[in-house]
């Protein structure tokens, strides 16, 4: 299975984005995205090139201070159905930003790696995600490489932790020294994270890869890599048949109100 250092997200993010033009172009942007509620496909679409065209400034000017504000501009398109050729352009800028930045020069971040490539890794599962948004407000399927599914997986968990700037639930994610193990049924991923009276966080607790032979958990969350990713990011539901969730209840149920962004 490849780390994290070894994925090339730069060249997910293009996938990603080329995935979601393919979707949008000649689609009905009206369409409401049952995971964004309130949101059409055309809310969808904007936000998401959006954010390519706000990380890549970030990228750009290698900022080492948190942002004043986000004053950038979105050249949004006239008509609805310019929103294909305007993801696509947002797109082709981030490659063209990530293809003269340096990933391993340090940089502002609001997560744990505090270097270039924290943002590019962000984007590829921003772009993720909101590709399968796209796919669910058309009534279509969801495929999510395993690998990738993994990596995104163990990203959402890391900087979770850092994530109250703007999902101010997790402030909530307390508990008395309780833990929940989340592992991957199709690869080696498994995480286990500690809820503490003063935050909570993944934590190394000597466990195999597959998760065998480590500490005891709480509860435990197993499904395959891209379930458990969308899982995690409420895109799928605990109910789901893939979904293996068992231990503590209350505590899975604090969990899963309070770690959603």
């Amino acid at each position: 299975m490849k780390t994290a250092d070894q994925l090339d997200h730069r060249a997910a993010v293009a996938a990603e984005a080329a995935r979601f033009v393919d979707l949008v172009r000649g689609a009905d942007m009206t369409a409401p995205v049952p995971t964004c509620p309130g949101w059409d496909l055309t809310d969808l679409t904007r936000h998401a090139g959006s954010v390519h065209r706000w990380f890549s400034v970030l990228l750009r000017q290698r900022i080492q201070a948190p942002p004043a504000g986000r004053d950038v501009d979105l050249r949004l398109p006239e008509r609805a159905d310019g929103y294909a050729d305007w993801l696509a352009e947002g797109a082709a800028e981030a490659a063209e930003v990530f293809a003269g930045t340096d990933l391993d020069a340090p940089m502002w971040v609001w997560g744990a790696d505090g270097h270039a490539r924290f943002w590019v890794r962000r984007m590829a599962f921003e772009t993720l995600v909101h590709r399968v948004d796209a796919e669910r407000a058309l009534g279509l399927p969801s495929a999510v490489d395993r690998t990738l599914a993994h990596d995104g997986v163990d990203e959402f968990l890391v900087n979770l932790p850092y994530a109250a700037l703007f999902a101010p639930k997790v402030a909530g994610l307390r508990a008395a020294d309780r833990t929940i193990r989340f592992e991957c049924t199709d690869t080696d991923g498994s995480w286990l994270v500690r809820l503490r009276p003063d935050g909570f966080g993944v934590v190394a607790d000597g466990a195999a890869e597959g998760g065998a032979g480590g500490v005891a958990a709480d509860a435990v969350v197993r499904a395959p890599a891209a379930d458990l990713l969308l899982l995690l990011y409420g895109r799928l539901d605990r109910s789901a048949a893939t979904v293996e969730a068992g231990g503590d209840g209350e505590l899975l149920d604090l969990w899963f109100a309070n770690s959603e962004f």
